[in-house]
């Protein structure tokens, strides 16, 4: 599980734009987690309590937004989700795709006065 090894860094850049911006309350910070990312979500929300332990953020709530594996298709230029369909098209049954999202971790917004 890499995913407590994530929060710290996560939890490292929120609070130097913490610091940085001079705010004095965090009410969540949403990440934008790819299907293909190899980070899974759930693990997220789990080991989130233990990255803000002690912090600022102590209080904060964690939101993620899944972003999809979309796939273009190089035979027929079709746009299709490639997790849920194997990697293969569904307009054309062609296994030739470049992907074009799916493997981001972001942090997206941090939502602080």
């Amino acid at each position: 599980m890499h995913e407590l090894g994530i929060l710290y860094h996560v939890v490292e850049q929120v609070l130097g734009i913490v610091e940085e911006n001079h705010l004095e309350v965090v009410d969540a910070i949403v990440l934008q987690v790819g299907e293909l990312s190899s980070v899974v979500p759930r693990y997220l929300h789990a080991c989130y309590p233990a990255s803000v332990d002690g912090t600022i953020l102590e209080n904060t709530k964690l939101e993620i937004e899944m972003l999809p594996a979309n796939a273009l298709c190089r035979n027929c230029g079709k746009v299709y989700n490639a997790l849920s369909n194997h990697g293969t098209c569904p307009f054309c049954s062609e296994k030739d795709h470049e992907l074009l999202s799916g493997r981001e971790f972001f942090i997206k917004e941090i939502r602080a006065y």
